[in-house]
């Protein structure tokens, strides 16, 4: 090969490099795509950035410096930005578009390329926008949802011009057109790798009525409905997460529609079913804390775990009262304390009683309230029985009518009420039917002097006399006969 053909062939050679190159950016990227790549150097004026194209792209070293004039990144980062112009050789990039002038802005008009905007304030049907030195409108339809009570006013934010009229005197920009621009993007590209049943990461980005959104890409977001925010019963979403909090979530629907495509997430299913392990963690007998949740007219539903209700019945409420209504006991949102009676794992349903929790009131009551003991009560009721007196939590004891005409004070007795401190002294006790007979203090001892009485009288007297009338009766009869 002679020199004449050998430079031939060289240029040959670096036309179709050239080429190769020419139609690789044609292909793959376009003034107004957003790009992201790696730093690999800094030099001079200049961000080489490499975005996966033959040919490195270059950035304004000023689009990398913040307002104290520090660089933002450095040789290896990761950076975002919008491809502004490019050629065979060059992809000129920026994260926004800079500048002043009308031309800047039909350059950012034509390329789609956003501009940094100062919000000045509100007016009639938007707000008014600084942007690259001039005043532009954005109409409230166009700017990002605000949650209420925000105020954007001052804030700096990036914008799409839509339109540039009358030589720069009429600019209307638009945050939405970029904020759905971006999601469309970013949506691709999370919709390339998700399917339904796996497990993602993303913050809390807001609350509603009906559950919280997570962000799992920029502008991109899934929802948890309240239902599947946690195991436990959430009246609220702020009672189970927080704007910012990062949870993990399970995809358990991908739905397009003609108004976009909706994430169905579900926070509780990618912490798994608590009562997979309950078997680990709770057994019969065991006593524990819990929060009433809700009740119904037969008994409170309690939740001891994350996740995890039991039942108390009315009947196991309280000891030595009848319980008609839960709301008599307990109420909703109250700390309780337990006592797990039966788990039945197959149709997951927890027994549990809050009096066996507190331990048997009777157990102890022979030994606390002996016969002959005087004990200060208060009136619980009073009836035709006689008067019902508390002499424990759970505990009460009846001065009978009979006992109560003994008493010196007995007009005093039967006009006390319902709370009342009352005096009386042990008479039985029967711990099987949970009875305990009184008397009222100082009508003891008279009564016993009464039968010590009647008991001489009868001793000195004849036997007609210890017979009654029935008795006499019946002797009559028979001398008769």
């Amino acid at each position: 090969m002679n020199e004449e053909q050998q430079v031939v062939q060289e240029d040959t050679e670096d036309f179709a490099a050239l080429f190769e190159q020419h139609s690789a950016v044609n292909v793959r990227l376009a003034p107004g795509q957003k790009v992201s790549g790696t730093v690999i150097d800094i030099s001079g004026d200049n961000v080489f950035v490499d975005v996966g194209i033959k040919v490195d792209g270059i950035m304004d070293r000023k689009d990398i410096l913040n307002a104290e004039g520090e660089e933002i990144v450095k040789v290896g980062d990761s950076i975002e930005g919008w491809i502004v112009k490019m050629n065979s050789h060059e992809v000129y990039i920026s994260r926004s578009m800079s500048g002043s002038g009308l031309a800047a802005l039909e350059d950012a008009c034509a390329s789609a390329i956003p501009v940094d905007g100062r919000v000045q304030g509100t007016c009639k049907g938007g707000y008014t926008v600084d942007v690259l030195g001039k005043r532009a409108f954005c109409p409230g339809s166009q700017m990002e949802a605000l949650g209420e009570g925000d105020d954007i006013t001052g804030r700096t934010m990036q914008f799409l011009i839509m339109r540039v009229e009358n030589h720069g005197r009429n600019i209307i920009v638009s945050r939405r057109a970029l904020i759905d621009r971006e999601r469309s993007e970013n949506l691709e590209k999370v919709l390339a790798d998700l399917k339904v049943g796996d497990t993602v990461e993303g913050k809390i980005s807001r609350l509603v009525p009906f559950g919280a959104f997570v962000e799992l890409a920029p502008s991109v977001e899934g929802l948890i409905h309240i239902s599947e925010l946690a195991w436990s019963r959430v009246a609220t979403a702020d009672e189970a997460v927080s704007v910012g909090d990062l949870v993990r979530a399970k995809v358990i629907g991908i739905t397009k529609t003609e108004k976009g495509t909706r994430i169905s997430l579900s926070r509780k299913q990618a912490e798994g079913d608590p009562w997979n392990s309950l078997g680990d963690r709770l057994e019969a007998g065991q006593i524990v804390q819990g929060k009433v949740v809700r009740l119904a007219p037969f008994g409170a539903f309690v939740e001891i775990l994350p996740g995890i209700e039991g039942m108390v019945h009315v009947s196991e409420m309280a000891w030595g009262r009848r319980v008609n209504k839960p709301e008599e006991v307990v109420s909703p949102g109250e700390t309780v304390t337990v006592k797990i009676l039966e788990i039945n794992g197959e149709s997951r349903r927890i027994a549990l009683s809050i009096r066996d929790a507190q331990g048997d009131p009777w157990a102890d009551v022979p030994e606390r309230f002996a016969p002959g003991t005087v004990v200060q009560g208060s009136v619980d009721s009073q009836s035709s029985y006689g008067i019902f007196v508390n002499l424990a939590p759970a505990v009460t004891g009846l001065l009978p009518m009979q006992n109560l005409k003994n008493a010196k004070n007995q007009a005093e007795l039967k006009a006390l009420k319902k709370g009342d401190p009352i005096s009386v002294v042990v008479q039985r006790i029967d711990s099987e039917a949970r009875k305990i007979s009184l008397w009222p203090e100082g009508a003891s001892e008279a009564k016993n002097a009464e039968n010590s009485d009647w008991k001489k009288h009868a001793a000195a007297g004849t036997k007609t006399a210890s017979l009654g009338v029935l008795g006499q009766a019946l002797q009559k009869a028979l001398q008769k006969k």
